[in-house]
């Protein structure tokens, strides 16, 4: 097919692009905005040794995945529910948590979903105490300059984490395209033996066309 071809069907059929485009976009549109959005508080704990030699830091970074641990307990996730008196199983909430750590900036950060932004912040933020409390209560049996401190690096942020309408609906708009090209392409395969034009038999009879026959 030469490029003539191509432009003649998208002024013939380009509509069907468009229409489907414009449907499987509204579509991801109003089933995103039908959904109920989720949010993901986040919450940055500094640990912080209090000696600066190089044992010291090492001991530090690698107390960074047993404290990991420590929070991903169902233990903890109780004692959540317990002061924040929530109405949940502890292994709800548990699922509702991610932790990780970076050995390089010894920060540990959590994350927490759930509907309520505002809740999600306390909940994030009361979990990340309980570890504070916890190495507080483990520095007392240490010495000084042998203990680490663990403190919030700020106030637990909440962001909305899905539905992303933007780029669902984006999505769905490249999707119908495709799929309308899909079915032109089709169209364009069913139709291929019908001869409409004189560059059709032209191309198909491979001689020239002298005369037509007007329509009445």
């Amino acid at each position: 097919m030469e490029l003539s071809d191509y432009l003649r069907i998208l002024r013939q059929r380009g509509w069907i692009i468009i229409l489907l485009a414009v449907l499987t976009a509204g579509a991801a549109f109003g089933f995103s905005r039908a959904q109920t959005p989720v949010y993901e508080s986040r919450l940055k704990l500094l640990v912080l040794p209090s000696r600066t030699d190089f044992g010291q830091a090492q001991a530090a970074k690698e107390l960074l995945r047993s404290y990991e641990q420590w929070i991903r307990s169902s233990y903890r996730a109780q004692q959540v529910i317990d002061q924040m008196q929530l109405d949940m199983e502890a292994g709800a909430l548990l699922g509702d948590m991610t932790v990780a750590s970076d050995n390089s900036s010894f920060v540990i950060e959590m994350a927490i979903e759930n509907t309520d932004p505002n809740l999600g912040n306390d909940i994030a933020r009361t979990w990340g105490n309980l570890l504070i409390q916890w190495q507080n209560s483990n520095n007392d049996k240490l010495r000084k300059e042998d203990r680490i401190t663990i403190e919030l690096l700020d106030d637990p942020q909440a962001a909305l984490d899905r539905p992303k309408w933007k780029v669902n609906t984006a999505a769905g708009g490249v999707f119908g395209a495709l799929l309308g090209i899909i079915v032109i392409f089709l169209l364009e395969w069913i139709e291929s033996g019908i001869m409409r034009r004189s560059d059709d038999v032209e191309r198909y009879l491979e001689i020239p066309v002298i005369g037509t026959i007007p329509n009445q």
